[in-house]
């Protein structure tokens, strides 16, 4: 038996990690009939489950509690994130959300913490891993596979549920897979690395995502400048003919993607480069949706400044501010038909405040200029490719959270703060708190109610998705709205049988 506490604390983790990122991207019901939750609910089960198993491991040898000036602001959002969730108009929906957002802290946190014993390397790696499982799930669906957990709509989104989620992601992933392929221990897993840029690559520009495309371009750019001005760590050989590796393997996923016929039934003659030509227009199309919606939404954040309309309320809050027509608006049940504006930072203004977005960008900042910083002062290629990685995924997240949900969904949340955590530098300490046995019992019994919670809610959904798809009595179709009380689908549905 191994009597290293340290060992036998860093194996159940790492486990944990590779795990629960896999299988956020993986996650995904059968259940047509919705067609979001079916994802979502999965991916959120997988967040909670994972972001609590880490907490209570975490909480059971620690001895005192660090906060840093990423950490303070990081703490800060949370805070307000609840007090919003107390003020809500939807309760349920703003537990939703705030349960996602806890537990995407946990696992920053937990990474962190994790990456500071050695777990690094592993961490990475399974966030990267996690990339390449939904972009391979989004290319099978590209090339003629079915499956009862791949998504109809905007395909290819394979396991993710729409295409651009997949592409999100796997932007996200990109600076991560990057970094494992550079900084491999051996030349297999080198290889391993550039294959799966590859298939990236080839997902990316299959899904036609405008924001992916612009947030791999932002995180592009940065890794470029920093291997320009990277000097003696890149004049290495080994890493040139990684780097060359690289992109040359970015080239071919590209090719692939122009060149090999797929199912994928576009309107357009030249798809992708209609895509490319219109990524900044904002004339027409989605692109000046997407400015009408801005607008109206920051209106909800005029009227409510401090705490916002409550986390995950912006589809009930949106229709009270649109005087004319609106066609992003279920008039039937007084909703948005998409549960979330089509930007991170909009949502989180017009939710959660303005005190809200100014903490989190502040952590997000912090951690930005950690990472040029630990990029500057680096010893060998890990320490500089690892600084370099994190300055990318934040600019990736930075763009991409412009123009779509990013950190407010479950399995990008789980990558992106996973990788933040792992690579965050370590940083001084503003204020600890010692835990005591008394405190950290208290600590504990929170974390578990919480993540329990969360949990439950989750498995709750699931389960009435399970039973309204295969319901026929009226108290079937209630009983599912007991499970799951803040489904328009199942609220409709129980009334309907009841007359």
């Amino acid at each position: 038996m191994n009597k290293d506490p340290d060992l036998n604390y860093s194996f159940p983790v790492r486990a944990l990690f590779v795990a629960g990122a896999v299988a956020v991207v993986l996650a995904a019901t059968p259940y047509r009939l919705f067609d979001l939750d079916r994802f979502f609910a999965p991916k959120e089960l997988v967040l909670h489950a994972t972001a609590l198993a880490l907490a209570l491991l975490g909480l059971r040898r620690a001895k005192t509690l660090e906060l840093s000036r990423v950490d303070l602001p990081l703490a800060l959002y949370l805070a307000l994130t609840f007090a919003s969730a107390l003020f809500a108009a939807d309760r349920w929906l703003s537990t939703r959300a705030l349960a996602v957002t806890l537990s995407g802290a946990v696992m920053f946190w937990a990474s962190r913490a994790a990456a500071e014993t050695g777990a690094r390397r592993t961490i990475v790696a399974a966030a990267a891993a996690a990339a390449v499982a939904g972009a391979a799930a989004s290319l099978a669906q590209a090339y003629g596979v079915s499956s009862e957990l791949f998504s109809l709509n905007r395909i290819p989104g394979g396991t993710l549920g729409n295409r651009n989620f997949m592409a999100h992601l796997a932007a996200l992933g990109a600076p991560a897979l990057i970094l494992a392929a550079i900084t491999a221990r051996r030349n297999w897993a080198a290889v391993c690395g550039s294959a799966g840029l590859a298939i990236i690559t080839c997902a990316l520009v299959l899904s036609r995502s405008r924001a992916a495309y612009l947030g791999l371009a932002a995180g592009a750019a940065v890794i470029g400048f920093g291997l320009w001005r990277a000097g003696r760590f890149r004049s290495a050989p080994e890493t040139m003919l990684r780097i060359k590796s690289l992109v040359l393997a970015a080239a071919l996923g590209i090719l692939a993607a122009l060149l090999l016929p797929n199912t994928l039934e576009w309107r357009s003659g030249s798809p992708y480069l209609d895509t490319v030509s219109g990524i900044v227009n904002y004339h027409k199309g989605s692109g000046h949706g997407r400015l009408v919606q801005y607008g109206r939404t920051l209106r909800i954040a005029a009227a409510h400044p401090l705490l916002g309309a409550g986390p995950g309320n912006w589809a009930v809050a949106y229709p009270k501010f649109v005087a004319d027509y609106d066609p992003s608006i279920n008039y039937n049940t007084g909703r948005t038909i998409n549960p979330w504006p089509s930007s991170d930072w909009v949502a989180i203004v017009s939710e959660r405040g303005f005190p809200a977005l100014a903490a989190i960008l502040l952590a997000l900042l912090g951690l930005l200029a950690a990472a040029w910083k630990r990029a500057g002062q680096a010893a060998d290629i890990g320490e500089y490719m690892e600084g370099l990685a994190l300055a990318s995924a934040l600019a990736v997240t930075a763009v991409v959270a412009s123009f779509d949900a990013v950190l407010l969904l479950p399995a990008a949340s789980l990558i992106a703060w996973t990788l933040f955590g792992a690579l965050a530098p370590p940083a001084p300490a503003l204020r600890s708190v010692a835990l005591t046995p008394r405190l950290r019992r208290r600590l504990v019994l929170t974390a578990a109610l919480l993540g329990c919670a969360a949990v439950l809610r989750s498995a709750g959904q699931i389960a009435a998705m399970a039973l309204f798809s295969r319901a026929h009595t009226a108290a079937q179709f209630r009983h599912a709205g007991w499970l799951d009380p803040g489904s328009d689908k199942i609220r409709a549905r129980a009334a309907l049988q009841q007359r």
